[in-house]
């Protein structure tokens, strides 16, 4: 009797943590898990596109079409944020100060605008990027994209000589940050098959690299390495790397490291500074929302962005040495033209020619809205909606079968190693079908070949009945899509899961 009051009590009474709640399986729980997110009125600052927009062919709506269409289901945030409803008022007016000015508007300032002169554009987002990653803001440049930025960077940090000489890398690290290495081993008159240190997995039935090994792989090559470049989060399994911890042994060990945060940026809190991460560089159209392409940000720590020309002149170092141009000089000698190159203290003085003042409306644009909150709040709930996803499609329905569920995560379970996104591993065969039953429901997620999808629900504008819509549709697809491959005789291939998580590890991922 008294179990049964209980379970009235539960189902009558406000939302407890979706473990522990009878209701979390419904769509009402998540509802009330909206209802309460100190975040939801971020997403009015969004433009979310709806199912129709999907399907349409055309930018401009047909005169038959229903106005009335449903949102999509937008869970690729990791891949490109949605478009800000603020971003295209600002770039009008960008465009209207151009118009109305010519080069006169790098100097004037409008009383009806927020935006400040052209010339002053990049100092403005490099002090409101700099919360965002935890420095100061000297010690961020809101600029280029980011595999320039990481060349800029190589060129200033990776100084082999005979002692040290190599560059550590992660296995399945981006290929563009692959190729990048490789050429500035090669730059250096190096070969990348002595020079280049792979990190994968102590196993190979281990999907993610434990940070041990992180610092056991340091150790082994310490004596031989000149540089380490890692993810923050690694872009295909999501895993997020103890950044605090590996610099600091990097360190240890007079090794210089740097960071790829492309997918940590505005998904994570970092705090750079604090732990003494020697340089970053990132991206800024996924979870920054800045748009396709976006110019791009880098953080130099103000340890390595100091500048003393009285030491240049006595034929010392001055400063770091880099590529330089004329954007990266100081502002008050810019315009004379006198070929003397006295660069910008801390990271502007990476700078290298004039960044696009419109490209850097739409970044001042998106970081507008990250100052309507903090990082902390975004993380908060960012570690809500993946658990309530991950408890989602671990256990509901609650009579499922193993055959119901042909997908495995390989994403760690830890909250405090992953970011937003999820990846989810298909039985072979399935993803195409279960993609395109996606697609035709409005749920908009990143597939990567052959068999995995990553599902990022973006804390300032998904909610949590749209990761039980996704689930609902998802769970649905993998059923069907499990069908069509028995019906054609496919699907010999084993998952090895275990509980839900994948036991096949790295050998496949690669």
């Amino acid at each position: 009797m008294g179990s049964r009051h209980h379970v009235n009590q539960i189902r009558h009474g406000p939302p407890l943590p979706f473990k522990d709640d009878i209701r979390a399986y419904t769509k009402e729980y998540a509802q009330s898990l909206d209802a309460k997110d100190p975040l939801k009125d971020l997403r009015k600052e969004f433009i979310i596109p709806s199912k129709a927009d999907l399907k349409r062919k055309t930018l401009k709506k047909q005169e038959n079409e229903n106005e009335t269409s449903d949102p999509c289901i937008y869970l690729c945030g990791n891949s490109l944020g949605l478009q800000p409803c603020r971003t295209s008022q600002r770039i009008q007016s960008h465009l209207s100060a151009w118009a109305s000015k010519g080069v006169l508007g790098h100097f004037v300032v409008h009383e009806d605008s927020t935006l400040p002169a052209f010339l002053h554009v990049d100092d403005v987002a490099a002090e409101d990027m700099a919360p965002i990653v935890g420095a100061s803001r000297s010690e961020v440049a809101v600029m280029g994209s980011l595999t320039s930025n990481l060349h800029f960077l190589m060129a200033s940090f990776y100084q082999p000589n005979k002692e040290r000489w190599k560059i550590l890398i992660e296995g399945k690290a981006f290929p563009s940050d692959h190729y990048a290495v490789e050429s500035q081993i090669r730059h250096h008159g190096l070969d990348p098959k002595d020079s280049m240190i792979i990190i994968d997995p102590n196993s190979p039935s281990d999907a993610f690299i434990t940070t041990d090994h992180v610092l056991s792989t340091i150790d082994a090559h310490a004596s031989t390495t000149a540089l380490i470049l890692l993810p923050g989060i690694q872009y295909y399994t999501g895993q997020y790397f103890d950044i605090k911890t590996i610099t600091a042994h990097a360190h240890s060990k007079g090794i210089l490291i740097g960071w790829d945060l492309a997918h940590a940026v505005g998904n994570v809190d970092v705090q750079l500074h604090e732990w003494d991460v020697d340089f970053a560089a990132w991206c800024n159209y996924k979870y920054l929302n800045s748009g396709p392409g976006a110019i791009a940000g880098l953080f130099i720590h103000e340890k390595h962005g100091k500048v003393d020309m009285e030491k240049e002149a006595q034929g010392e170092e001055g400063y770091r040495p880099r590529l330089s141009g004329w954007w990266g000089g100081d502002k008050t000698m810019r315009f004379k033209m006198d070929n003397n190159f006295v660069p910008i203290p801390g990271a502007a003085g990476y700078q290298v020619s004039n960044p696009s003042a419109l490209d850097l409306t739409a970044v001042l644009s998106s970081l507008e809205i990250f100052k309507l909150t903090t990082m902390p709040a975004i993380r908060q709930k960012s570690t809500d909606l993946t658990g309530y996803l991950e408890h989602l499609l671990l256990t509901y329905p609650l009579d499922a079968a193993p055959s119901d569920k042909p997908f495995a995560l390989i994403t760690p379970s830890n909250l405090a190693e992953r970011g937003a996104q999820l990846s989810i591993r298909l039985q072979p065969g399935m993803l195409e079908s279960v993609m395109r039953d996606l697609e035709d429901n409005g749920v908009v997620i990143d597939e990567r070949r052959p068999d995995v999808i990553r599902v990022a629900p973006a804390p300032l504008y998904n909610t949590f009945a749209e990761v039980w819509e996704f689930v609902h549709v998802f769970q649905g697809a993998c059923r069907k899509a499990a069908k069509e491959e028995k019906r054609d005789g496919g699907g010999s291939g084993s998952l090895g899961v275990e509980g839900g998580r994948d036991d096949r590890g790295w050998g496949l991922i690669k």
